[in-house]
């Protein structure tokens, strides 16, 4: 392989940054209230706008209309008309109408979603696009249609009937427990401020009934060109066309001469603090939330920069007391973390959050305030100080080594941040100069000075979440009287830390030979076959300075297994990464690892023992170290990690039996795959199962044999620095005397998977809080074996086509749900090449439980038609752009680069040559795109999903009386069920009914 050039090498980069000269710190001196780096300015009517060029992705554009208008602003009855404008902006403007956005858009290969959408929130309303601009009007479009944003929404009474539905939904899916929490949370944080009451989804009664004039009187009311600033960050060719074309499109539109101003609405403090003991039946778990409140601190000078970093020090060095004490015997709780979030433009909070086993909330609550007293009391160690400081001067370096290499939807989203919320620009140059400078200065009592400011008597709110009662509201405040009663007396003892081993390795291995060499022109990729029988294969790219992606697969796991050995051996990863998976106890590895940019995680499945992670260029031997404890650590059972672990996997059964959801999931698992125990779930009865010593036995036997393993590494690689670390860790692993986990690809031993012959539909009733609906439909596929990269191909076209014809019908045509996904399943991966490949395709969505029925029946008849009529060339062309864009993104991102060699090597037309199979694949991908047709879809639909007749349905409804299930299901009866067993269930059902009434009356 070709090395790269100097200028784009790992240790030349690094040496940028180290070299790079510190400045002369003056605290008073003020940052440039100017974005840096960002053509900025102001058009005459008011409107701000942000340019900026640049080239990742190539021949993309990120824009935005950032708009300083959010839900805080709503009247009364207007609770949700914020983020129902929103919604209509993609249904109608003056030139677009009928959701020709959402066609537009994805007609240039922009699909709907995340990054062509908008999000309202308390204090703005940002709308995104992500668009190609290889051809010279996309750009102007896209532009086009952020001003048609800006000033042209339609707002119609059709427009908002049509999208009630969708929107509803939205509220519908957040009134969940994780929702009703929050908002309890929000509530009780928020009091005695208008943001205590104006959460952007608004209320059911104003979505429901609101008129469409109110959603014209606030759109014109706030919607301001003063308040609005378009952001458009992209590979341009420079930035005075594209301002151009701004002004072109919205510099002859003009705002109301004297539009009202912008409210700042204040978030009150207080001295006392305030609890909250919420009990939620359907919560995922026993969880303590402890904020504190304070007001936004603006960045104007170096000093406030520095107090930001001290700040950041803080959170990061008491995280890392909180994983430790998470990791001790019988911890106080399972998981704790603080971290900063602003709240409001004018407000942030600092929030302590931990998850404990039920009725442990109190012991989680004392520790989390220990702790903060602690730091006040003892201070944190140098020591630790040290190792934060190398951790955030890590983070620093890897954001300078990658400042011509940012993506522009990150770069957007600090314009936009800048416009909103003040935040300031100042480069990264700068920045790194500044912390390069700032960091050695900053001492552990300076950080420690910080807990201060966490005392709960000033802004604190504290809430305790149970799925169960076991406390009392007076408990928690009597944990505050005593932890300050113990810090009063000092009585805290100090943080005692562990001793930290310096070296991963205790000694290195003996380098390994290179077998055999293989250069794959094609890929760009060598292949190295190491004298272990290790195959590795490397491929050098610059996409980013900083980023090397790897991940090594062996064939065979847990589908071999019997029933006997199966539910130990599925927990051996569990336990061996809680023991020490790298020779380290994860408590050890975190601090060692400190400074190091790299993250490395194991999975073993049903069919493959997989390790992958990433790293910094710089810290390649520190990875493949790890590499190497992984394939020669032995683990052995500790009591307290077994019953740590056992403790958290019991809780986490509870809390899933608690969530309605699970038994729609089980049911429609167990339905469409059978009743095995690979796919069921973990049960409370299968822990006594569990044997803990077998479990460690076996996860020894998976990561042991490197001749079984094949590695890819894809990244920022310099050869002459990377091979000789490969043959050191990757080839001094040694093979084991006898084959281990050795596994034919052709006889892995499959799933039973069983989809059932014929129609099967089921409603699963589930008791819940509030009322939710799922709805799954799933069709059996089965691709044969001599076509089968091919079909492949075929079936995500299929599965996307499905995606974007059903939410067209479902949600901008009935307007009944927010959003589908459709997905598909090739039986666990299954390896083997000689036989035919079996999955399904999968489509879920949400509804109203009343309109179920009726959705499922417009989702199959919509299928139906595809499959009877075809597409059209308008749906062809749509799903051929959307997936060659997508394509061409990946082509610039190790990850996509990474995943094509593993499915090249996976394929099961893989023979021993994967330059070969990746050109096949390549060729298949192609071969397919070219003989995409209505006619060749229509084709691949009746091919892949031959039978009409054959699908299961699965939707979940809300537990409610006898008579209301028989009405539900009498509309069931269209779809197969006999009446004879329907009038028989009804006449139990009214005899039960009637023995309950009588036993009421005895």
């Amino acid at each position: 392989m070709p090395l790269l050039s100097p200028d784009n090498s790992q240790i030349s980069r690094n040496q940028s940054f180290r070299s790079l000269e510190m400045v002369t710190l003056d605290m008073d001196k003020e940052f440039d209230q100017l974005p840096f780096g960002v053509d900025y300015g102001r058009l005459e009517n008011g409107l701000v706008y942000y340019v900026k060029c640049n080239p990742k992705p190539k021949k993309r554009a990120s824009l935005a209309l950032a708009v300083k208008v959010g839900s805080v602003l709503e009247e009364e009855d207007e609770r949700g008309v914020a983020h129902i404008v929103e919604h209509l902006a993609f249904s109608a403007t003056k030139k677009y109408t009928n959701h020709n956005i959402v066609k537009f858009l994805e007609s240039i290969g922009a699909e709907f979603g995340p990054c062509q959408n908008a999000s309202t929130s308390f204090d703005e309303t940002v709308y995104k696009l992500f668009v190609p601009i290889d051809k010279s009007e996309l750009l102007s479009e896209a532009i086009q249609v952020l001003s048609e944003f800006s000033s042209e929404i339609r707002l119609s009474k059709d427009d908002l009937e049509k999208e009630r539905g969708a929107v509803m939904e939205e509220y519908r899916d957040n009134r969940n427990a994780s929702g009703r929490i929050f908002d309890a949370y929000w509530t009780l944080m928020m009091e005695g401020s208008k943001y205590a009451e104006r959460l952007p989804i608004g209320l059911e009664n104003v979505i429901k009934t609101v008129p469409s004039q109110t959603l014209k009187q606030f759109y014109q009311k706030w919607y301001h060109l003063c308040n609005m600033a378009v952001i458009a960050v992209g590979d341009f060719s420079d930035t005075k066309s594209v301002i151009e074309l701004i002004r072109t499109h919205f510099g002859h539109k003009y705002s109301a001469l004297d539009p009202p101003p912008i409210t700042h609405f204040p978030v009150p403090s207080h001295e006392d603090p305030r609890f909250s003991y919420f009990v939620e039946p359907e919560a995922s778990g026993s969880a303590v939330m402890i904020s504190y409140k304070m007001q936004v601190d603006e960045i104007k000078t170096v000093k406030d920069y520095r107090e930001m970093l001290v700040k950041s020090m803080f959170r990061i060095a008491l995280n890392r007391r909180f994983f430790k004490i998470s990791h001790r015997k019988d911890p106080p709780y399972f998981s704790c973390s603080i971290g900063a979030y602003a709240l409001v433009r004018q407000s942030k909070a600092y929030i302590m959050t931990s998850s404990c086993k039920e009725k442990g909330t109190l012991d989680a609550l004392e520790s989390m305030l220990i702790e903060v007293a602690r730091v006040r009391l003892h201070g944190f160690s140098e020591r630790e100080i040290s190792v934060v400081r190398a951790l955030l001067m890590s983070r620093i370096e890897s954001a300078y080594l990658e400042r011509d290499q940012m993506e522009s939807s990150s770069l957007r989203y600090e314009y936009s941040q800048h416009f909103t919320d003040n935040k300031p620009i100042i480069g990264i140059e700068y920045e790194a100069q500044l912390q390069k400078s700032i960091l050695p200065d900053i001492s552990a009592s300076e950080v420690s000075k910080f807990a201060e400011k966490l005392r709960t008597s000033g802004s604190c709110v504290i809430q305790i979440i149970e799925p169960q009662a076991s406390a009392i509201i007076d408990d928690p405040k009597n944990i505050v009287t005593k932890i300050n009663k113990l810090e009063k007396e000092r009585s805290i003892s100090p943080w005692n830390d562990e001793h930290i081993p310096e070296q991963i390795v205790k000694s290195k291995p003996n380098t390994g030979n290179i077998a055999q060499q293989l250069e794959h022109v094609n890929v760009g990729a060598t292949e190295l076959i190491l004298s272990n029988g290790m195959r590795v294969c490397y491929k050098c790219t610059d996409f980013f300075n900083d980023q090397v992606v790897f991940t090594g697969f062996s064939y065979g796991g847990l589908s071999e297994l019997p029933e006997s050995k199966y539910f130990s051996s599925s927990m051996g990863s569990t336990f061996a990464e809680e023991i020490g998976v790298f020779g380290h106890r994860p408590s050890v590895l975190m601090d060692m690892l400190a400074g190091k940019r790299v993250d490395i995680d194991i999975e073993v499945r049903a069919y493959r023992r997989t390790f992958y992670g990433d790293c910094s260029p710089f810290y390649l031997e520190t990875a493949l170290q790890l590499v190497y404890q992984l394939f020669t650590t032995n683990v052995t059972p500790d009591d307290e990690v077994i019953k740590r672990v056992m403790q958290v996997k019991e809780e986490a059964i509870l809390a899933r039996e608690r969530d309605p959801y699970t038994s729609f999931a089980n049911r429609a698992r167990e339905i469409n795959y059978g009743t095995s125990y690979f796919f069921r779930p973990f049960r409370i009865s299968d822990l006594p199962k569990v044997n803990p010593l077998k479990a460690c036995e076996y996860f020894n036997t998976c990561f042991k044999d490197p001749s079984t393993f094949t590695v890819v590494i894809v990244g920022n690689i310099d050869p002459t620095i990377a091979l000789p670390l490969i043959l050191q860790y990757l080839g001094g692993i040694q093979k084991p005397p006898e084959p281990i986990l050795q596994f034919n690809c052709d006889y892995i031993k499959g799933l039973p998977y069983k989809f059932p012959k014929t129609v099967t539909r089921e409603v699963v009733f589930s008791p819940m809080v509030e009322a939710q609906c799922m709805v799954r439909l799933c069709f059996p596929i089965e691709l044969k074996k001599d076509t089968m990269e091919e079909e492949i191909h075929y079936t995500e076209f299929l599965s996307k086509l499905l995606e974007t014809k059903l939410l067209q019908l479902l949600r901008f045509k009935h307007g009944q749900i927010y959003s589908t996904s459709v997905s598909e399943f090739f039986d666990g991966d299954l390896p083997c090449l000689t036989g035919d490949i079996r999955g399904d395709i999968r489509i879920d969505f949400s509804c109203d439980p009343k309109i179920s029925l009726k959705l499922v029946d417009l989702a199959l008849n919509e299928i139906l038609r595809l499959w009877e009529e075809g597409p059209s060339d308008q749906d062809v062309a749509t799903i051929l752009e959307i997936e060659q864009r997508a394509h061409e993104n990946g082509l610039q991102e190790n990850y996509y680069w990474l995943n094509r060699i593993l499915c090249s090597y996976q394929s099961r037309i893989y023979s021993g040559d994967v330059g070969t199979s990746f050109k096949n694949l390549d060729e298949g991908r192609s071969k397919v795109r070219k003989s995409l047709t209505p006619l060749t879809m229509q084709l691949a639909l009746q091919r892949i999903m031959p039978s009409k007749n054959q699908h299961t349905v699965v939707i979940l409804m809300p537990q409610t009386s006898w008579f209301k299930r028989l009405r539900s299901l009498s509309q069931w009866t269209l779809h197969g069920i006999d009446a004879k067993i329907l009038a028989g269930i009804a006449g139990l059902a009214v005899l039960a009914v009637g023995l309950r009434r009588y036993s009421r009356k005895s």
